[in-house]
């Protein structure tokens, strides 16, 4: 006798830039190019968000732009 369990799975098949909306191929779990992606859950006493999870993708170009021209404090990038 031959017992089977329904087994969901989701993958995933591109990643898209939330900034600029340029789409990346993502081939047996590893992305074509490389993709910055950012998660966070609001949970501080002082927030007005508290309990909102938020997340994002960014691609090299678009996180580039953003860290060079657009904090006041500069990002800390070293080579590993």
């Amino acid at each position: 006798m031959r017992q089977y369990q329904l087994k969901e799975t989701k993958e995933i098949t591109k990643i898209i830039c939330n900034r600029c909306g340029k789409e990346t191929k993502v081939v047996s779990g590893i992305p074509k190019r490389e993709m910055l992606h950012v998660e966070h859950t609001w949970g501080g006493y002082f927030s007005g968000k508290d309990g909102e999870s938020c997340s994002f993708d960014l691609c090299e170009e678009c996180f580039d732009e953003i860290t060079k021209g657009g904090f006041l404090i500069p990002t800390e990038c070293k080579d590993e």
